[in-house]
């Protein structure tokens, strides 16, 4: 079988589109045909109202091993614009899943790997077993990072340690991301797309209009200024008073009822 990005709608979790790594006997390995997968999944998954949330997970137990090195030793022998133009297919999955209004949750079992790991941390959200093992293992092999790993880890964890875990390329647990503030929720082995799938049916109670302006302040909150970011919450504020959302989520309040939002 050949390397695939499978889409499927979960009937006990109808809000919630699921996007499963498949590279049977390979771990998962990517490959530019999931990248092109992706991207249309989630162009599609914007024009769909009734979604709220997108799980990306792994097949058999195992998230992503990241990068074919059989197909990368194939492409040092073609035009180094192959290469480039396979990564550039890549970083449009991650800015994908960063600017997409759904809420965007990893679920990882067994290891997520070099850009497997930088999926990963893509994500809004990520839910990993508490077996699980994450690695930039890109420099053992005598390479950098991409899908924006450099730039997750950058952010998420102090200087030097980030710098240590993409030099080395050495595994971390789960458990150690979690108590990092990198991972959210940790789950049992096997579990970890089970969890993600009810914490997005939870997260789809909430406005989706919320959600989606909350995420945009997060990914801002890194790259402007106070000033700026403070100009950013009140048109986001103003704008969200006057949605719908708004309106059932005060009225609810007041009301002492659950709020109930339109897809």
């Amino acid at each position: 079988m050949s390397a695939e990005l499978r889409s499927t709608r979960p009937h006990d979790h109808d809000s919630t589109l699921v996007l499963t790594l498949s590279n049977p006997g390979a771990r998962n390995a990517l490959h530019p045909d999931m990248y092109a997968a992706a991207i249309e999944a989630f162009d599609a998954a914007e024009r769909d109202n009734s979604l709220r949330a997108i799980v990306l997970t792994g097949a058999d137990n195992f998230f992503c091993a990241g990068g074919n090195l059989n197909r990368l030793l194939e492409n040092r022998a073609k035009d180094p614009s192959v290469q480039a133009a396979s990564i550039d297919m890549l970083a449009q999955w991650v800015t994908a899943m960063r600017q997409s209004s759904k809420l965007v949750i990893a679920a990882v079992e067994g290891a997520a790997a070099g850009a497997g790991f930088s999926l990963a941390l893509a994500a809004d959200l990520l839910v990993a077993a508490d077996d699980a093992k994450f690695v930039m293992a890109y420099s053992r092999v005598g390479l950098t990072p991409d899908g924006g790993g450099s730039w997750f880890l950058a952010r998420a964890l102090p200087r030097a340690l980030a710098f240590e875990l993409m030099v080395e390329g050495k595994p971390i647990g789960a458990t150690r991301l979690a108590d990092l503030g990198v991972v959210n929720r940790v789950a049992k082995p096997q579990k970890a797309l089970d969890t993600a799938l009810a914490w997005a049916d939870d997260l789809a109670k909430i406005s989706p209009n919320a959600v989606t302006r909350i995420k945009g302040l997060t990914s801002a909150a890194g790259m402007q200024s106070l000033d700026d970011h403070l100009i950013a919450e009140r048109e986001t504020f103003v704008t969200s008073l006057h949605h719908r959302d708004g309106l059932e989520g005060i009225t609810a309040f007041l009301e002492k009822r659950q709020p109930v939002y339109k897809r």
